[in-house]
């Protein structure tokens, strides 16, 4: 197979840029790297095309290099033709190769290989050539053999059946046709096993749909239905379609001796060889593509969540609301510094609510805190109520905003917790981690596994090494575009940076604490492990602001420091005028991009990207995000009445709609339907989390806490 070729025809690229990419990652670059500093080779492949591309090679060259062990084994056992190499090689999936490969596959003890081991292969050889004259009977009563362990006429034709439901379920040919039959024209279908029980699979309890239209959510939901043991769910395939098609396959001429026979042994291999397997791979094959689709969809929400816009210039008071053991409060200067905790206990069973304001009244006054960041767990629904009532009574102008807290309790308890905050309990950790992640919502999550930060579906029960994988590339992917302060990151958030490991990482921050702060780039050399291919690879997505050179505090990669020193002098500028605004119109100094950058010695992208860069030093690509909504009122479910306009912010995104936070505690599902006039196949074609969205009440059920909206206004 022509790997290059392949990828060129599924990525809708030209071949000299799937080259290209293929060469780089061959030679150990990164995405994020390839992506930004190496444009003019790729001919500028995003890194989201540059992750495609990456995952198909990847499965591209692990199917030549099992066709080369099918082929090897088949050899070995000296039963490979030209025909089967040429089918084995020109195979496009794994599936078709483990196809061809499964009548010489090395099986276990089966009844077929028993009947074979009694010397009746010659005799499903007789069935299935139509070669008799005689009555089956008599032609069978030559293999009746008291040593062989074959002691009737009966068993010889059984055995002889055995080999031949073997030999039908294992034809390539026939296991193509029934997999894409049963995908075409099967049906799905679920049953309840206790019609008492009460559960959240209602709609599944006496379900079906056609196996090509059953969405993945569908399919992770049955899935999990089944794993839970209340669901029993089952394929079911046109067999009279499937079992006319093998008769006309496998009984070329009626012969009223033999035919009897063939569809005895057909309809055996069906239902007990071919049905089972294939329905196991459909199921798996609808799986697959259903937690492809679920990653897809997490990735996409986990980028958008990453990339909000981060809330800076304030001192913020961290709110992790519980009952009992009282709302942990933690006050965070502007910089992410703990400047002080506290418990509070304003909600049940104390409440002690008088005692909690003039706590919060005293943390405003002494740290002079303006934003309130309230977690969006249990009691906080409690906790907003109080704190919407407290700020009605204080003359300071202070707002609050709802955050969603997945994954803090889990960074809390965590080793990396333990190490950033040995003083603190897990409490106070959380409520730290609550009030940061409004700072920084980047710098913040990245210490957290992305499977734990809660904006997906059936996250836990898909296979959790790809989705780790996945999530891993998506968080890889935003800490590059964003870039990180080399002064001030964290090492959770320096391991995502390109050519960093979590050792390198660490070594880092070790150097920074032993000789300071980085005064340029260059000194990275001098952290351990960290060698010039590392440095090629992170050195671009590293800031120093204040240090040697102003070059360094932008993405302008050191390999073209020459370059762009050059261009700035050639415009009668200087590297000291970057970042005082005096370099605003560079680009309009450019007449011919082209030529300039042949005299530079670099490629047009390159130059194009070195000019908003230094137009715009260490621009934040989240500014372009829509900005949290604050508030300083609350309302409650029961003041929703359908026809309320409100704004709201879009929490989570799913295959059949998205939840909106509008203020009420309780998220309101906008479905697909409800979205846009224009017809869409995903609700990510209209939104993405962290989006500020206008929605209208369709209904309310408080008893159950759904509320319906509608973005069609």
């Amino acid at each position: 197979m022509d790997i290059i070729a392949a990828l060129t025809k599924e990525l809708s690229v030209g071949r000299n840029q799937v080259e290209a990419a293929v060469k780089l990652i061959d030679e150990g670059n990164t995405i994020p790297f390839i992506a930004r500093y190496r444009k003019e080779a790729t001919g500028a492949l995003n890194d989201e095309i540059l992750r495609n591309l990456d995952e198909r090679l990847k499965y591209l060259r692990g199917l030549e290099e099992r066709k080369s062990q099918v082929i090897a084994s088949i050899e070995e056992q000296e039963k490979l033709t030209p025909e089967l190499k040429k089918k084995i090689e020109e195979a496009q999936t794994m599936v078709a190769v483990e196809d061809l490969y499964l009548p010489y596959r090395p099986k276990r003890k089966t009844r077929a290989s028993v009947a074979k081991e009694k010397g009746l292969e010659p005799l499903a050889d007789l069935i299935i050539l139509q070669l008799m004259k005689k009555p089956l009977e008599e032609e069978a009563a030559a293999f009746v053999s008291e040593e062989k362990g074959v002691s009737t006429v009966k068993e010889a034709i059984t055995g002889a059946m055995d080999i031949l439901a073997e030999r039908f379920s294992e034809d390539a040919r026939f296991r193509t046709y029934i997999r894409k039959t049963t995908m075409e024209e099967g049906l799905i279908s679920s049953e309840v096993k206790d019609e008492n029980a009460e559960s959240v699979y209602e709609m599944y309890y006496h379900y079906e749909e056609p196996v090509k239209k059953c969405a993945g959510h569908r399919v992770l939901a049955l899935n999990r239905g089944e794993k839970e043991k209340i669901l029993s769910v089952k394929i079911t395939a046109p067999e009279d379609k499937i079992l006319t098609y093998l008769e006309k396959q496998v009984i070329l001429k009626d012969n009223p001796v033999t035919t009897p026979v063939l569809k005895a042994a057909i309809s055996d291999s069906y239902s007990r060889l071919i049905a089972p397997a294939i329905e196991r791979e459909v199921r798996n094959d609808l799986t697959e593509k259903a937690e492809d689709g679920a990653i897809r969809i997490f990735g996409k929400n986990l980028e958008q969540l990453l990339m909000q816009p981060p809330i800076s210039g304030h001192v913020v008071l961290g709110w992790d609301p519980a009952f009992r053991t009282g709302c942990k409060l933690a006050v965070v200067d502007a910089t992410g510094k703990v400047l002080d905790t506290v418990v509070i206990y304003p909600t049940a069973p104390q409440n002690r609510v008088e005692e909690a304001k003039k706590v919060l009244k005293k943390l405003i006054k002494e740290y002079h805190i303006s934003l309130i960041s309230v977690g969006n767990g249990t009691a906080s629904r409690e906790s907003e109520q109080i704190i919407a009532e407290f700020l009605k009574e204080i003359p300071d102008h202070v707002q609050y905003i709802i955050v969603n807290e997945a994954g803090a309790s889990v960074y809390s308890a965590s080793k990396l917790a333990t190490e950033e905050f040995p003083q603190f309990d897990v409490g106070q950790r959380s409520a730290v981690s609550i009030a940061r992640r409004l700072q920084d919502p980047l710098a913040e999550l990245v210490k957290i596994d992305p499977r734990s930060i809660g904006v997906g579906q059936y996250q836990h029960d898909m296979n959790q090494k790809h989705l780790s994988e996945a999530l891993g590339n998506v968080v890889e992917d935003c800490v590059n575009k964003v870039g990180v302060d080399l002064n001030t990151a964290s090492a959770s958030l320096l391991e995502y940076i390109s050519g960093i490991s979590k050792v390198i990482a660490k070594n880092i921050v070790s150097y920074r604490e032993e000789n300071g702060a980085f005064k340029n780039r260059k000194q990275l050399l001098k952290v351990a492990k960290l060698g010039p291919r590392a440095y090629e690879q992170c050195a671009g997505f590293m800031r120093i602001t204040g240090g040697d050179n102003p070059l360094d505090a932008t993405s302008v990669h050191p390999e073209s420091y020459g370059a762009a020193t050059e261009l700035l002098n050639r415009l009668g500028f200087s590297t000291e005028d970057i970042g005082a605004g005096t370099v605003a119109g560079l680009s309009r100094k450019i007449h011919s991009p082209k030529e300039l950058a042949e005299e530079l010695g670099i490629g047009e992208m390159t130059l194009q990207d070195i000019v908003k860069e230094l137009e715009k030093p260490a621009r934040d690509p989240r500014e372009e995000m829509p900005k949290p909504i604050l508030r300083t009122d609350v309302l409650d479910m029961k003041d929703l009445t359908p026809g309320m306009i409100l704004k709201g912010t879009v929490r989570n995104v799913i295959d059949f709609g998205a939840f909106v936070d509008i203020g009420v505690h309780q998220d309101g599902l906008v479905h697909i339907s409800q979205m846009c006039e224009k017809f869409i196949r995903h609700p990510l074609e209209a939104v993405s989390v962290g989006d500020v969205v206008e929605v209208k009440v369709l209904s309310v059920d408080v008893a159950k806490k759904r509320i319906s909206l509608t973005m069609k206004l």
